[in-house]
């Protein structure tokens, strides 16, 4: 049986002309909107949404491109931009009654997130960015043997055909790959769960190809842009990271902080999939963050 949000009500929100969002709605009270990671989907946040949703508005989509959201064609650069991802969150939130509601996002979401606290900041009240570096900082930083850690990152980097021919030819293996590899506790993910989405990463190559490339180019000019304006995330900013700064050569903190003037940054000790790893503690930080 294919695992749910136990409790959630699971609808398609229209967020752009023929993109529809497979989302998650639970709980009630002041909205707090759940954006997923690679190789996930929504369901990647359900021991914190299930926390949350006793007194928030808790909504989970699948970002568009993964899971059961729609796939539109790459037609060009902005189509999986994290500028157009980030869009889609906020017209998902306002067609759900809310022009204004805290962002959290892990991995790939965590990027959305970072571009809608900077597109839309009259939208985000708080942001909360899990085990990520902005786009710009991340490719600035990897470099020489550390960089093997992101290989994905060059592959799927590379021109519309190979990267796409080559991942679909052992998706399992491929997406698998980095279930296996990023978590420090394999039990964190069950057999149920991770077969929800290796069969959901395995339909949905094109566009995740696409949105990997995309972070190879039309998101960093959007953020070397911001950069040279100056522009700043205005709403408390929450980043929580596994302790791998260090060891990668840079100070994780320092480069958030050169984002946002109102920053708490703290390390968790746990794997890459720390809302499954360590859902009490994320949700901890989550509504510390909500507090402020």
């Amino acid at each position: 049986m294919q695992p749910t949000l136990t409790g959630f009500d699971h609808q398609r929100v229209e967020v752009a002309e023929d993109v529809f969002l497979h989302t998650a709605v639970g709980g009630s009270g002041p909205p707090v909107v759940l954006l997923h990671g690679f190789p996930q989907t929504h369901l990647m946040w359900r021991h914190v949404a299930a926390d949350l949703a006793v007194d928030h508005t808790v909504i989970c989509p699948d970002l568009r491109g993964y899971g059961d959201s729609d796939k539109p064609a790459e037609k060009d650069a902005d189509t999986y931009s994290k500028r157009t991802m980030a869009h889609d969150i906020v017209a998902l939130a306002k067609n759900l009654g809310h022009d204004r509601f805290a962002l959290a996002g892990h991995d790939r979401g965590a990027l959305v997130a970072f571009r809608a606290g900077l597109d839309h900041p009259g939208a985000i009240t708080h942001l909360a960015c899990l085990d990520v570096l902005p786009t710009l900082d991340m490719w600035e930083a990897l470099n020489g043997t550390a960089a093997a850690v992101g290989f994905h990152l060059y592959l799927m980097a590379q021109p519309p055909g190979l990267p796409e021919q080559m991942i679909t030819a052992s998706a399992d293996a491929f997406f698998g790959h980095f279930l296996d590899v990023w978590a420090l506790d394999p039990k964190a993910v069950p057999g149920e769960v991770r077969a929800a989405y290796l069969r959901a990463c395995r339909a949905a190559v094109p566009s995740i190809v696409a949105d990997y490339r995309a972070s190879a180019g039309i998101d960093v000019e959007h953020d070397l842009a911001d950069r040279a304006a100056g522009s700043l995330l205005t709403m408390p900013v929450a980043v929580l990271q596994q302790d791998w700064g260090a060891a990668l050569g840079y100070e994780a903190a320092a480069l958030w902080g050169a984002w946002a003037g109102d920053l708490r940054h703290s390390t968790v000790s746990c794997g890459h999939f720390m809302a499954e790893e360590a859902p009490a503690d994320i949700a901890a930080a989550l509504r510390e963050l909500l507090e402020r």
